[in-house]
């Protein structure tokens, strides 16, 4: 079985899920160029819980997780299968591995996965599950989840991380395409030269004794979703960029890829 790649997608506003840009165009490029995975496991920046949880339904429901967007998002049906099997395993990895993880057979599927995923996989035929952010794990411990994880990569599993390297809601242009803040572009090249140099302790205090953080990361839950993906590669691989965009000036659809 060939080993999967493993990847940090950016997905930004959910806006992106009817889109038709660069964006969008990347990552239907990018699901055709790997072998199609058994199984997908994706980190989510929006489940945020105590301790570790992954989704184990069967038929995971869609979470539309967002308010006061055009109805037509909220029309969109993106329901693949789960996988308790998936489920079951990534505990397991966890468990071993010192990090305690629950299944979880209600939670659903929220945008971080399904938005992205249907640009990917359109005809949603593969299994999806989800794993949460742990708000209480010390940042440095997602390289060890990542490890942990890299695992599924040899079992024919796609391990992605969904969030975003800079994400300020709060600075957030109504235009896609307004012109990014330069704090933004500044931060998101901090966090691509310390990708490259692996520099886990500049990532792990968000890259960044840097003026710039304070705005591109107000909150973290976007930008963890990154460190598994480093934390999982193997020897003699690198992280490279397969995206890069700013959208509504504030939001980085930085994407990088391992494998």
């Amino acid at each position: 079985m060939k080993k999967m790649p493993s990847l940090f997608v950016g997905h930004g506003s959910p806006m992106n899920a009817v889109a038709h840009n660069s964006y969008t165009e990347s990552l239907g490029a990018l699901a055709a160029a790997m072998p199609a995975p058994r199984g997908i496991l994706v980190v989510s920046a929006h489940w945020v819980t105590p301790g570790l949880r992954v989704t184990s339904s069967p038929s995971p429901r869609q979470i539309y997780d967002f308010f006061g967007f055009p109805d037509e998002l909220y029309k969109i049906q993106y329901e693949p299968q789960g996988s308790p099997e998936l489920a079951a395993r990534t505990a397991e990895l966890l468990d071993r591995a010192g990090f305690p993880c629950a299944e979880d057979p209600a939670r659903g599927i929220d945008h971080a996965a399904w938005a992205v995923l249907l640009h990917m996989y359109p005809k949603a035929d593969i299994p999806v599950i989800e794993m949460s952010l742990d708000y209480k794990m010390r940042v440095g411990r997602w390289f060890e989840i990542g490890a942990a994880l890299a695992a599924l990569r040899e079992e024919g599993f796609l391990v992605m991380g969904s969030g975003n390297v800079v994400h300020n809601l709060y600075r957030f242009e109504a235009a896609i395409d307004a012109k990014p803040y330069p704090w933004a572009l500044k931060f998101n090249d901090t966090v691509k030269a310390a990708v490259a140099a692996n520099d886990r302790a500049r990532l792990s205090s968000f890259a960044l004794p840097v003026e710039e953080s304070r705005d591109a990361v107000p909150t973290p839950e976007h930008y963890l979703p990154l460190l598994p993906l480093l934390g999982g590669m193997g020897e003699g691989e690198k992280a490279s960029i397969f995206h890069e965009s700013i959208q509504n000036a504030s939001i980085a659809m930085t994407g990088f890829s391992i494998g």
